[in-house]
């Protein structure tokens, strides 16, 4: 995606696939940040496009392994009862904090890091064989809001 033009509906929709990817690669047990995903697609700054993208993310896909870079389950409440995020991580193996941080040394899982550059390419490539709907308020999001990589 070009950072210099507004994305189209394709162009989001291809970014969210190679997001959706990505959180479909994180291991069970293992916890990955919006921003370790960002940098992962290219966008090492766009931790709250992630977050944006994330907010309709699929069933397929184990939106509860995405998690702040301070270890804080942050997208908790999109699991439709309090406390669901945390039990789908610990149902995992996943265990917390006093504080209800991850210990992201421990869990942490980050696709820059953890996956081979083919590893990475290989996944980031076989997405762009996937379609997700974008909402109206996503796409403007990402084109209009003043935090988003792609806004123009």
């Amino acid at each position: 995606m070009d950072n210099d033009t507004s994305p189209t509906t394709e162009e989001a929709s291809a970014l969210s696939a190679r997001v959706f990817a990505l959180v479909q690669a994180c291991p069970v047990g293992r916890v990955t940040t919006y921003g370790w995903i960002a940098k992962a697609v290219g966008y090492p700054r766009g931790a709250r496009m992630i977050g944006w993208i994330m907010h309709e993310t699929p069933q397929d896909v184990p939106a509860q392994r995405v998690i702040n870079s301070k270890g804080e389950l942050s997208g908790s409440w999109a699991f439709g009862q309090k406390g669901r995020m945390r039990q789908l991580l610990e149902a995992e193996g996943v265990t917390f904090t006093e504080d209800g941080r991850v210990d992201l040394k421990r869990y942490g899982w980050n696709p820059s890091q953890d996956l081979s550059e083919e590893e990475l390419k290989n996944i980031l490539e076989r997405a762009s064989t996937l379609h997700y709907e974008i909402s109206p308020r996503v796409l403007g999001l990402l084109r209009d809001d003043p935090a988003s990589p792609l806004k123009s």
